[in-house]
């Protein structure tokens, strides 16, 4: 299984977030692990025991279960992306241009040949599966696999930010087994261990000529992968049968990313090739929400996260020699989100639910990236419960996220070193854009329980 990881790549691992920062959480985490969940924008996550998908929400539920039950299901994300206002140039050394040597001073000589058709995140699924099974009325014991953390972005072969990424994929895959206890009526404690295994692709091309026609770039990719424990502990408290509390945290986990690095021409011959290393630490999280039973029908939900994305300064590619083959500054800062949601139940076999989530971004001004090119973001959430029979639940939801316009602005001046110019940059890129981000997810799963 470990093999099936090889093709990861380092730097998408950590910068792989324009796909998850669009569709998902704040930064590349996701959180697409409960269809149930998502019909009140996850608003009672740590809170709601409603299925086995409480194994990811707050261990401690499963001990609320009355019977061992299974829940697999999935959430279709499609991202819409617009990009405007593109300003795109190239820069040469004044020396170079004159015909001499490099003097040390790039200025502009054009823009940077190329599109910006936007819409660079394909629809993507993201599947989970969860059992719980309650042994007595104490004890519970459970499991799960899912993805906390994911993302993918494939801009066209013509962008024109491609000197600063065109390309990147991260997937992390996590097992969970997970035990609870009831201590009483009111307290339940859970815990969680976790493996993840890491993979991810950055790519991004650098030009071979001060022309910087796409067809001459070369393309340069990082590739690795990893794996690594963690952990989550939960608990819950229900002071009457009416309200619930819950918290869940989750820890961070460490990763040492090991792989290769690797420059192509247009021919397809290497011209450079290394290993690579990261060193890459996943946020911890911590989430809180209260679920209150308003009436034998209404249930409202609240919930808040926190995320210590300040752990996420840079990325920074070491080769073999010690040498960094890449550094993209990040500088994240510590996040919340907040959700608000109801469930009612309509009938005896159809639940009804609606949520409403805001999301603040990790990013900054100043170091968002074409790789990141996300802002806060508003998630509005409908989904609705039918249980045909007492021992299935089929449930389905749908989400629209609509994200504040932001702006990406970068440059950089180390392109166009060769052995003619004695290895010294000659060239440089500027790219400056305004992104608009939405995004749609449709969800189904199934509930069985035993």
């Amino acid at each position: 299984m470990h093999n099936n990881f090889k093709k990861l790549t380092l730097v998408a691992a950590v910068a792989a977030v324009a796909f998850a920062s669009q569709a998902n959480a704040g930064g590349y985490q996701i959180n697409e692990q409960s269809v149930s969940g998502q019909g009140y924008g996850h608003a009672g996550r740590s809170s709601n025991v409603h299925d086995a998908t409480i194994v990811y929400g707050n261990p401690a539920g499963m001990s609320f279960l009355d019977r061992a039950q299974i829940t697999a299901g999935g959430t279709f994300l499609s991202v819409d992306t617009d990009i405007s206002n593109v300003s795109a140039n190239r820069t040469l050394d004044a020396g170079v241009i004159g015909g001499g040597a490099p003097v040390g001073t790039q200025v502009p000589v054009g823009a940077i040949p190329g599109t910006n058709d936007g819409d660079m995140v394909p629809g993507t699924l993201v599947p989970f599966a969860f059992y719980a099974h309650p042994v007595n009325e104490q004890l519970a014991f459970g499991f799960g696999v899912y993805a906390p953390f994911g993302s993918k972005t494939e801009y066209e072969d013509t962008f024109q930010g491609r000197y600063f990424g065109d390309y990147t994929e991260l997937r992390v895959v996590s097992a969970q087994p997970t035990v609870s206890y009831r201590f009483n009526e009111q307290w339940s404690a859970g815990i969680g261990i976790t493996y993840n295994q890491v993979e991810g692709e950055l790519r991004r091309q650098l030009p071979s000529s001060a022309a910087f026609n796409a067809a001459g770039d070369i393309d340069s990719r990082v590739e690795g992968d990893d794996d690594g424990w963690g952990y989550n502990l939960g608990v819950i408290y229900q002071p009457v049968p009416e309200t619930t509390l819950g918290l869940t945290y989750r820890s961070a986990v460490d990763y040492e990313l090991e792989g290769t690095f690797q420059a192509t021409d247009p021919l397809g011959n290497v011209v450079r090739a290394d290993t690579a290393s990261l060193d890459l630490t996943t946020p911890e999280t911590v989430n809180f929400s209260l679920t209150q039973q308003m009436t034998d029908r209404l249930k409202l939900m609240f919930g808040a996260s926190w995320v210590r994305w300040s752990q996420f300064e840079e990325i920074s590619i070491i080769g073999s020699q010690g040498n960094e083959i890449t550094n993209e500054q990040q500088n994240y800062s510590n996040a919340w989100a907040f959700a608000s949601g109801g469930e009612y139940q309509l009938t005896p076999t159809l639940a009804l639910r609606a949520g409403v989530t805001l999301d603040f971004t990790p990013t900054n001004d100043q170091d968002r990236s074409v790789r990141i090119p996300s802002d806060e973001r508003r998630i509005f959430s409908v989904g609705a419960g039918w249980s045909p029979t007492p021992d299935l639940t089929l449930d389905f939801a749908y989400s629209y996220l609509t994200e504040r316009s932001t702006f990406v602005e970068q440059d950089r001046q180390d392109l166009l070193a060769s052995a003619q110019t004695g290895g010294v940059p000659v060239g440089g890129a500027t790219y400056s854009a305004d992104y608009k981000n939405e995004a749609h997810g449709f969800g189904a799963q199934l509930t069985y329980r035993f």
